[in-house]
């Protein structure tokens, strides 16, 4: 006989097969539809296609809208190579892309929709999207500029069944340099753009130190330096680098600004041209407001933050509570991603008691 444990890691790996990254919108799609038919018959599907990415908003046909909660659950994942995609069970431990990041999640999440959602006085949704991991724009993002709208939303991120309502924001930057072009044998003569790159991105790590440890303030990571010079003997003239910042609903040079405002002050900081191409809010939801507090009870857990950025931001920018809450695992984006198996029957338990006891 089949155990619900074996049952939904079956399940989860199915999903961990498909490699649904960005750049496969086919994949993208077969993942969105194994998860609709996992939440059974009976419920109105609402589906979106922005940008080529494909989302779907599921509910009880009777209940069309405003919701009191969402279900969020997104299912792309970031690129692997193919031994990615092949699940593998070590004892407690499912691997693979997205195990952890957040397939699993996924898979619960609908089980609980499916079991609850005709049954709950209240009106609820699963939110399905491709999009989060290049941003969630044409997925979450999306879908609430097409009017869809909750009281409050459970994000299905990893948190080890802990419940987060702070996380950083996301700032995306290029930071550029000219100089001149020389013959290598005489640099005096030029101006060479890696090195004045490399002093500015100096600079910016000196404003913004990297962490020797955790911790819960700005931080940039240098992602790429490139330069189109493609000689030895030249002087580069141009140089751009790539850089990823995150940084908390504390700070007050990113919080609250514009891009062109955070491009200014990157550019002061740093010394040379800043182009901002994506920024991201932070995320804060009330630790004392009811949803959160319902949803602690019944986990039995403690708050947590987080540094990554999630889809609960594009709520919080309208003023909508959003929290992450999932089950345990690693490694996420990493070669040994998993999904910690055990935690799944606590987490599965967790929502459906929240669900059928809320009642703030």
């Amino acid at each position: 006989m089949t155990t619900w444990t074996e049952g939904i890691t079956d399940r989860v790996a199915a999903l961990i097969a498909i490699p649904s990254t960005a750049d496969r919108p086919a994949e993208l799609q077969r993942a969105l539809d194994l998860v609709v038919a996992e939440a059974g018959p009976g419920l109105a599907v609402r589906t979106f296609l922005s940008n080529g990415k494909p989302s779907a908003l599921l509910h009880p046909p009777r209940h069309p809208g405003p919701f009191r909660v969402i279900l969020n659950a997104h299912l792309d994942v970031v690129p692997a190579p193919p031994s990615g995609f092949v699940p593998r069970l070590e004892g407690d431990r499912l691997h693979g892309r997205g195990a952890h990041d957040m397939k699993a999640a996924a898979i619960v999440l609908t089980d609980v929709f499916r079991e609850l959602a005709a049954e709950l006085p209240y009106p609820i949704a699963l939110q399905l999207v491709t999009d989060e991991e290049v941003g969630g724009a044409d997925g979450t993002a999306h879908q609430l500029a097409e009017g869809v709208r909750a009281d409050f939303v459970i994000i299905g991120e990893q948190s080890n069944l802990r419940v987060v309502t702070e996380s950083k924001g996301i700032c995306q930057v290029r930071l550029t340099t000219t100089g001149r072009a020389a013959h290598a044998a005489y640099p005096w003569l030029g101006r060479n753009a890696v090195l004045m790159l490399t002093d500015a991105v100096a600079r910016l790590l000196a404003a913004y130190p990297v962490p020797a440890t955790e911790a819960w303030r700005t931080t940039v990571n240098v992602a790429r330096l490139e330069t189109p010079n493609r000689a030895y003997n030249q002087v580069p003239a141009e140089a751009t680098a790539w850089l990823d910042i995150r940084y908390p609903p504390s700070d007050p040079d990113f919080a609250g600004r514009t891009a062109e405002e955070v491009a200014m002050h990157l550019s002061r900081v740093a010394g040379v041209e800043t182009t901002v191409d994506s920024i991201g809010p932070p995320h804060h939801a009330d630790p004392a407001g009811p949803f959160v507090r319902a949803l602690r009870a019944a986990a039995g857990t403690t708050l947590l933050r987080k540094h990554g950025a999630a889809d609960a931001r594009h709520y919080h920018a309208l003023g909508i509570d959003a929290v992450i809450f999932g089950p345990g695992g690693d490694g996420q984006h990493g070669p040994a991603e998993y999904v910690d198996i055990p935690t799944l029957r606590p987490y599965h338990d967790a929502l459906v008691t929240f669900l059928r006891t809320f009642d703030g």
